[in-house]
């Protein structure tokens, strides 16, 4: 962004400052399209979509977890949005990303207290732990690029934390991907290592922030 720009932003106020101008809507979700086609491409490339996933979508714990996917990466695509408008109120963007988790802990700490205790273990480890988070990490690579473009175009002053919750908005979707693939369900499962997945991204973006969406 142009320092001219930014002073107009600025005069504006944060709301107007959040309007975008004619023609940039589309242009961003062509961006973002092109990210998530990416890692939808290296999905089907290298782990293919579920054989069963008909059966998996009949099953309510299927919608919970992709339901739980989608309100993470509404949430923190709204919370990188914000960050790239100057003077904008931030405050409640950390409850808006602490809701869903908040709801799903909740939830998969339940069923983990209902289950008889020689099923705790299968429901919190599933049989992909040990791929699941760096999956999702590899995932969301071409989106994280997709999302760093988008903000370097608008005026992020906290870099850091935009380049984090580039990431993590990444990591949401790049999961929401893998729903295609995985063959986990338990709230404890998804609630633990689909948020660890998340948070590699977020920490790439972090680490990089300062350096790629310097303006």
């Amino acid at each position: 962004m142009k320092t001219d720009d930014l002073i107009a932003m600025l005069a504006s106020g944060p709301d107007v400052a959040a309007a975008a101008p004619p023609g940039t809507h589309w242009r961003a979700a062509g961006t973002l399209g092109a990210g998530l086609l990416a890692s939808v491409a290296l999905m089907a490339m290298l782990l293919g979509v579920r054989p069963n996933l008909e059966q998996l979508a009949l099953l309510p714990d299927f919608w919970i977890k992709v339901g739980f996917v989608v309100c993470l990466c509404l949430a923190a695509w709204h919370v990188s949005r914000r960050l790239c408008v100057p003077g904008a109120n931030t405050s409640a963007l950390p409850l808006l990303l602490a809701l869903p988790l908040l709801l799903m802990w909740a939830l998969g700490a339940i069923i983990l207290n209902e289950a008889p205790p020689e099923q705790r273990a299968e429901l919190f480890w599933g049989a992909t732990w040990r791929s699941c988070p760096l999956l999702i990490a590899m995932l969301s690579l071409p989106i994280l690029a997709a999302v760093l473009r988008l903000m370097r175009q608008l005026a992020p002053t906290r870099l850091r934390l935009a380049g984090a919750a580039a990431g993590f908005a990444a990591g949401g979707m790049a999961a929401l991907v893998y729903c295609l693939h995985c063959p986990e369900l338990a709230a404890s499962f998804v609630g633990f290592w689909y948020v660890l997945g998340m948070l590699v991204p977020t920490a790439i973006g972090a680490a990089i922030g300062p350096k790629v969406l310097a303006w």
